[in-house]
C-alpha cells in the first residue's frame, strides 16, 4: 500500500519549521500585548455570507479561491480565506460595539484555493491585528508601528520597506471611480476578459490586474491623489506626521489599492525582495464599514496581517531547540525517586525526560541523540545518600550533588504560576522544591 501524502498546498509543521513557525506567533502575541492587544480566536469556518460582504462577489478570492461547501444542514459554509471578517463578526454576535476600542490579535491558519508556490500554500497561517473604533490617523500610525516592531522583534526589519498610500474617503474615491471608468472605457477592447468584466462594477480591481495587457494601461491611468478632497488631504498629512513621531520610515506608493468601498484613508505593505515576486510579508489598511456589513453600527477601524510562513521564511536562525535534561534510573528501585526528580525539575521549569530503557550506555547514547544539556543519574546508592550523579554533556564533567541542591546547580527557567502551583501540588511525599525551586 502507497504511504498517504499531504494534500497538495498544504504541510507539515515539524522540528526546526515548527519553532520558526511558533517563534513568528509568540513574538508577534508579545507585541501587541505591549500595545494592549488581546487575543481572540474565532471558528475556521464561517457562513459564506460573512467573506462574500467583506471580500467582495467580484474578487478572485470570492469567485475562484474560496473553499465553500455546504453542510449536512444545507447551510453554505466557507474556511476562512482571512481574519479581518470574523473579527468583525464575532465583535457584532457578542455585543461588543459598544464597548470601543476594541484592540484585537488573532492567529491560526487560513484556506485559500491558489497555486502553491514559495512562502505560499493552500492552507497557510496568519497573524493580524484589529484595532477597532478610533477614527483618528494616529490610531493608523500606531498600528502601523506596532507591525514594524513585530518585524523588528523577529529581526527582519531592515529586509523589509514599508509602502504607504491613500485611499481618501468615499467621496474622493467616487471623483476617482468615474475618472477610472472614463479612461478604462476608451481602452476596453485593450482589457483582459477579467477586467472588462470588472470595469463597471469594480474599477479599482483593474489596478491589481497582472494581467500584462491591463498592466500596461496603469502608467496613464488616473491618481488618486488628483482626486482628494479637504478632508483626506489633511488625514493623509496627519498620517504622515504621526508616523513621523513613531520613527518609522515609509515611501509612498500610490499603486497600492484595496478594491472594496468600505475601504478607506490609509492603506500599506511591508514588503520585502528576499522571497521574490511575491513579496509583501505583512499588510493592511483602514475599513470603515465593515462592521455594518455584519449587522453592527457603522465603525471605523485599522488593521493588519501577515503571513507566517513568509516571516518564518526571513527568519536569519531558527530558535534553538530547548535542551533537555535526562534523568537516568539505574534499577528498579531508584525509578520512583527519579520520577521524583523529574517532577522537581519540571516545577523549576527546566525541560526534562526520563530515559526508560536499556542498560547504562544505551540510555546515555538516547541523551545525546535528543541534545540533552546533563544527565542526572541515580542508582540504589544515589537514593540511600539522597544524591545523584550529574554530567555536563557539553564538558564530560560529572559530579555528586545533593537532591536539595540540584534545582540550585542548574538554575531554574521562567515558569508560569498557575503551573509552577499544580506542579508543586503533585511533587511526591518528602520531595520538597529545593532551595532553588
Amino acid at each position: 500500500m502507497s504511504a498517504v501524502q499531504p494534500v497538495r498546498g498544504t504541510h507539515d509543521l515539524i522540528g526546526e519549521e515548527q519553532r520558526r513557525h511558533a517563534h513568528v506567533v509568540d513574538t508577534a502575541r508579545t507585541v501587541t500585548g505591549l500595545y494592549g492587544f488581546e487575543e481572540w480566536s474565532t471558528p475556521i469556518f464561517e457562513e459564506t455570507a460573512v467573506f462574500a460582504r467583506s471580500l467582495g462577489d467580484t474578487s478572485d478570492v470570492v469567485s475562484k479561491e474560496m473553499y465553500t461547501f455546504p453542510d449536512r444542514g444545507g447551510e453554505s459554509l466557507t474556511l476562512r480565506p482571512e481574519g479581518t471578517a470574523a473579527i468583525c463578526r464575532a465583535l457584532v454576535t457578542n455585543g461588543l460595539t459598544q464597548s470601543l476600542p476594541q484592540k484585537v490579535f488573532y492567529t491560526g491558519p487560513m484556506f485559500r484555493y491558489e497555486r502553491p508556490q514559495k512562502g505560499r500554500y493552500r492552507q497557510f497561517h496568519q497573524i493580524g491585528a484589529e484595532l477597532i473604533g478610533p477614527a483618528e490617523p494616529v490610531a493608523d500610525a500606531e498600528a502601523i508601528a506596532m507591525g514594524r516592531d513585530v518585524l523588528g522583534a523577529l529581526g527582519i526589519a531592515d529586509d523589509v520597506t514599508l509602502e504607504l498610500n491613500t485611499l481618501g474617503d468615499p467621496e474622493s474615491r467616487a471623483a476617482w471611480r468615474k475618472a477610472l471608468i472614463d479612461y478604462f472605457s476608451n481602452f476596453r477592447d485593450r482589457l483582459s476578459q477579467d477586467s472588462q468584466d470588472r470595469l463597471d462594477r469594480n474599477p479599482l480591481r483593474i489596478l491589481d490586474s497582472k494581467a500584462p495587457e491591463d498592466r500596461a494601461l496603469l502608467p496613464d491611468a488616473p491618481m488618486l491623489v488628483d482626486y482628494l478632497n479637504d478632508h483626506s488631504k489633511r488625514f493623509w498629512d496627519g498620517l504622515r506626521a504621526a508616523l513621523g513621531a513613531f520613527g518609522v520610515p515609509f515611501v509612498e506608493n500610490p499603486r497600492i489599492v484595496r478594491g472594496l468601498d468600505y475601504y478607506s484613508h490609509t492603506a500599506f505593505e511591508f514588503v520585502t525582495t528576499r522571497l521574490g515576486a511575491q513579496g509583501t510579508v505583512l499588510a493592511g489598511g483602514r475599513y470603515e464599514g465593515l462592521v455594518a456589513e455584519m449587522g453592527g453600527p457603522q465603525t471605523p477601524a485599522i488593521g493588519w496581517a501577515g503571513g507566517v510562513e513568509r516571516l518564518a521564511m526571513l527568519l536569519e536562525n531558527a530558535p534553538e531547540k530547548e535542551a533537555p535534561i535526562v534523568v537516568i534510573p539505574v534499577g528498579d528501585a531508584a525509578e520512583a525517586p527519579a520520577i521524583g526528580v523529574l517532577t522537581r525539575l519540571r516545577y523549576a521549569g527546566l525541560r526534562s525526560e526520563m530515559a526508560y530503557r536499556g542498560n547504562l550506555k544505551k540510555r546515555m547514547e538516547r541523551a545525546n541523540r535528543v541534545g540533552a544539556s546533563h544527565v542526572v543519574i541515580l542508582g540504589e546508592s544515589e537514593v540511600a545518600k539522597g544524591v545523584v550523579q550529574m554530567r555536563d554533556l557539553s564538558s564530560g564533567e560529572q559530579s555528586e550533588i545533593s537532591v536539595d541542591r540540584l534545582i540550585e546547580t542548574l538554575g531554574e527557567a521562567p515558569l508560569r504560576a498557575t503551573v509552577r502551583e499544580y506542579l508543586g501540588a503533585i511533587l511526591p511525599p518528602g520531595l520538597s522544591a529545593g532551595k532553588g525551586a
